[in-house]
């Protein structure tokens, strides 16, 4: 089995999928008796990763795995080859994403203490089932509220691999349409003055997904939402995948 045979494979194979694949799938792809070496399928998304870089597409590792996906740059050309209105995201809901992402494990009370508004029940169901956000945990605390954090599909989503990858904070305030809101402190500061409460914290280890009773007549969006993934990626200083 030629080298060439085993990149073109693995090549077809993630821009098939449409989503990260794993590189332990990508062995899967061969048969036993002629499978290639671990060491040899990262030379070729290395390989493909270097490729890629003066091209309108780029190969991006993500926590689930690796992802061929069109660059930023060009997602506003390619994205008129669809005529549907792309979903739309407040800037509350977004502001609501990066004190979870940022905070995490955090509460709902501990975000409206943050944002000093409450927090529209239909944001939090969004999350949810977006697959951005899930319940991780209880605090130890009266009502055990539920504790908020991100999922693998919100790394994958932002083409992140862990949240180390996550920006600096003050990387953020240069997001005008969301600084009114969420005032973002300086670089080192921490995202509120009052820091939150230091209380003991019950994580459940599988974190299932879960949520609270919505009201139907209540909206997730404003008048200044904006473009989903755009929008997101924007959120995190990422690049966003198409769905």
């Amino acid at each position: 089995m030629s080298d060439r045979f085993v990149r073109n494979v693995i090549e077809a194979a993630m821009l098939a999928a449409g989503r990260p694949v794993a590189v332990g799938e990508l062995l899967e792809l061969f048969v036993p008796h002629d499978r290639p070496e671990l060491a040899e399928i990262h030379g070729v998304l290395a390989a493909l990763a270097t490729e890629y870089q003066d091209r309108g597409l780029e190969l991006k590792e993500t926590a689930s795995g690796w992802r061929v996906q069109i660059r930023r740059e060009y997602a506003g050309e390619v994205s008129r080859l669809w005529s549907e209105r792309p979903q739309r995201y407040s800037r509350a809901l977004l502001e609501t994403l990066a004190l979870i992402a940022y905070r995490q494990p955090i509460t709902r009370a501990e975000i409206e203490a943050v944002r000093g508004v409450a927090v529209n029940p239909n944001i939090l169901r969004t999350l949810l089932e977006r697959g951005w956000v899930r319940v991780v945990g209880h605090r130890d605390v009266p009502g055990h509220p539920e504790l908020l954090g991100t999922t693998r599909e919100f790394l994958d989503y932002f083409g992140l691999r862990t949240l180390d990858e996550l920006p600096p904070l003050a990387e953020l305030r240069m997001m005008t349409d969301i600084d009114p809101q969420l005032s973002l402190p300086a670089e080192g500061e921490a995202l509120s003055s009052a820091p939150l409460p230091e209380v003991p914290v019950d994580v459940a280890p599988d974190g299932a997904a879960g949520g609270e009773t919505m009201s139907e007549d209540e909206s997730a969006e404003d008048e200044e939402a904006q473009t989903g993934p755009d929008a997101a990626a924007s959120l995190v200083a990422a690049r966003a995948a198409d769905d």
